[in-house]
């Protein structure tokens, strides 16, 4: 398990990207992601991106990381309590802080471009081939 704190002005995709190619990580889970954000960039269901101003709490995070791509879908909370929640793409400084716990796995994960989806969604390979 890699367990990391990342830091205020860190944009939270790219962090996650960079904690992938540090510890070369073949493949990630999200299992515990805490912590705060200035803004975020959500993309909505119908593929528009939702900026949302904060500050924001953290209140869900969950998705993958595999060797050429992240996919994680958040959900925060503003001032009021209201909770929003999408696709996570770059465009979402930290706060104060992200508190973040990812499992690995002895599988590869890759995306692959779908032509059905639109979208590069995740294959699975064993290491060992």
């Amino acid at each position: 398990m890699i367990v990391k704190r990342l830091i205020p002005g860190q944009d939270l995709k790219r962090a996650l990207e960079e904690v992938r190619d540090k510890n070369d990580l073949k493949s990630g889970v999200i299992i515990c992601m805490v912590g705060s954000l200035d803004k975020t960039v959500l993309r909505m269901a119908n593929g528009d991106n939702n900026i949302i101003d904060g500050p924001l709490e953290i209140i869900s995070a969950t998705g993958t990381i595999a060797t050429d791509g992240v996919h994680i879908h958040l959900a925060v909370s503003d001032s009021e309590g209201v909770v929003t929640g999408g696709h996570l793409m770059n465009g979402s400084p930290i706060h104060t802080t992200v508190e973040l716990c990812i499992l690995t796995s002895d599988k590869t994960f890759k995306r692959e471009f779908d032509p059905e989806t639109g979208y590069n969604e995740l294959v699975v390979k064993d290491t060992q081939k």
